[in-house]
């Protein structure tokens, strides 16, 4: 019923077909890793080996790494525009909506992580020793839950199996809170880019945006993935990953996968190590709290001016500050990322606010 008689506006646009992608990506990275997963070794000494057996003893196996691999970006690429287009159009006034949606980019986002370790390679291996060292900031408990995540006193072969398990469980906990997510949308209705709710100017799903879901679906899926499939599957990848993990030799610079960098760039801004982690935690959960800012419906963005200026500053920000990431930790990147990071949360915290407030008293005049 959900996909044939929901009513949905007539107006809206392909911008609204992302949601539809992100649960296509979802599915295809659920197959191909479920295949994957058939001929992967769970063990430190095999499992480079087992990647590069995948890569030229399996049939089309170099399809599937790449495939499930490049993926995993396109997932990202279209999550984020999803995001945007919610910050933008103010979907966050639909608290229960908004919250699942960021439930889900956060499971998302560790799903992805133990994914990249279990390639064992160097930059999987020294990620991981970076980003689990952060637990050890948490006061009291830190060095617990570190020793917890590693299941020993380092990163060894305890991790790579619990790792790997849990990469394997989280995408059908994914797959579950986006059936939520969709159900919790279709209770309350689809917004629109005017930004007006009507009964009259609806539509059913079915034919309509499920055709035009699925021309997006060709479109741009199909594009992404023959791109870099076929022409360049290594382009959002390092090549320091094609080295077999080895805890003595360290990196000359680790970076984390390319939709880590915004989050990685405000860890390494603050030059605390609690203060970092602290810090780039509540850049993911700042956004939970955006629905306390706008409790009444506002006019389209379309026809704000002030509001457009302020969230492509925000996009192009957030781009600066993904750049700065993947950057040298020297001069001048640590103070154009601190300068950076400290927009960021203006935005949420001041501007947003601000707009809203000029908003009202406009709307009053």
């Amino acid at each position: 019923m959900h996909l044939i008689d929901y009513p949905t506006p007539i107006n809206i646009n392909y911008l609204w077909g992302f949601g539809f992608l992100a649960g296509m990506c979802l599915i295809i990275q659920i197959i191909s890793g479920l295949i994957l997963s058939m001929h992967y070794s769970t063990h430190i000494l095999l499992a480079f080996s087992s990647i590069e057996h995948i890569m030229r003893d399996v049939n089309n196996g170099w399809f599937l790494r790449y495939f499930h691999a490049n993926g995993a970006s396109i997932f990202f690429i279209i999550v984020y525009i999803h995001i945007g287009r919610g910050l933008y159009f103010k979907s966050y006034r639909n608290k229960t909506l908004w919250y699942s949606g960021i439930l889900i980019f956060g499971l998302m986002m560790a799903t992805a992580f133990m994914g990249y370790v279990l390639v064992w390679g160097q930059m999987s291996f020294w990620g991981a020793t970076v980003i689990t060292n952060l637990a050890s900031a948490i006061p009291f408990i830190g060095d617990n839950i570190a020793k917890w995540l590693w299941g020993g006193f380092a990163i060894d072969n305890a991790t790579l199996n619990r790792f790997f398990s849990l990469h394997f469980v989280l995408p059908f906990i994914i797959a579950s809170v986006s059936l939520v997510h969709i159900v919790i949308l279709h209770s309350i209705g689809s917004t629109n880019p005017l930004g007006i709710e009507s009964k009259l100017d609806k539509i059913s799903f079915y034919p309509y945006f499920v055709l035009k879901d699925l021309f997006g679906f060709f479109i741009i899926l199909a594009t992404l993935f023959t791109y870099f499939l076929f022409f360049d599957p290594n382009l959002l990848g390092h090549p320091d990953n094609y080295i077999k993990a080895n805890s003595l030799i360290t990196p000359n610079h680790i970076v984390p996968e390319w939709y880590f960098l915004l989050f990685y760039a405000i860890l390494r801004s603050v030059p605390d190590k609690q203060g970092g982690v602290l810090f780039m935690v509540l850049a993911i959960i700042i956004l939970l709290f955006l629905p306390s800012k706008t409790q009444i419906k506002l006019r389209s963005p379309k026809f704000d001016i002030i509001f457009q200026l302020f969230f492509w500053y925000f996009i192009f920000n957030s781009l600066l500050l993904g750049w700065l990431g993947s950057q040298l930790v020297e001069q001048p990147f640590i103070f154009i990322g601190q300068i950076s990071t400290t927009l960021y949360f203006l935005y949420f915290i001041f501007f947003i606010p601000l707009i809203f407030k000029m908003e009202l008293y406009f709307l009053n005049k």
